[in-house]
């Protein structure tokens, strides 16, 4: 009787480490995942920021329509940069091979 309760004692005792253990693992994969998302996060709001121009209130209203056609056509032209940009830097992070159409246009924007 006393041996079975002792193996079971024991048993329990090893449960409970392994299960700390695992435990344990989690939490660091959850912490790593976790200053993943973020880097990721912040980079982009930091693009984003870099990329947002100020804007006035109602200047809109007051604009003409060339200079509103204009702004539409830069900021759709910095999006597309951007987009490029974005494409080429994964591409590169995944270690794929690169477009000659996006390394050219690279090229004639900066």
């Amino acid at each position: 009787m006393a041996l079975a309760l002792l193996f079971a004692v024991l048993l329990g005792l090893k449960v409970w480490r392994d299960g700390l253990k695992t435990l344990h693992a989690v939490t660091a994969v959850g912490d790593e995942l976790g200053a993943h998302w973020a880097r990721q996060v912040q980079s982009a709001t930091e693009a984003q920021a870099a990329q947002s121009r100020p804007a006035v209130a109602g200047a809109a209203v007051f604009a003409t329509p060339e200079q509103m056609k204009d702004d539409y056509l830069a900021s759709k032209e910095d999006r597309r940069i951007a987009r490029l940009q974005r494409r080429v830097a994964r591409r590169k992070e995944r270690g794929q091979l690169q477009s000659l159409r996006d390394i050219k246009a690279l090229e004639d924007v900066g």
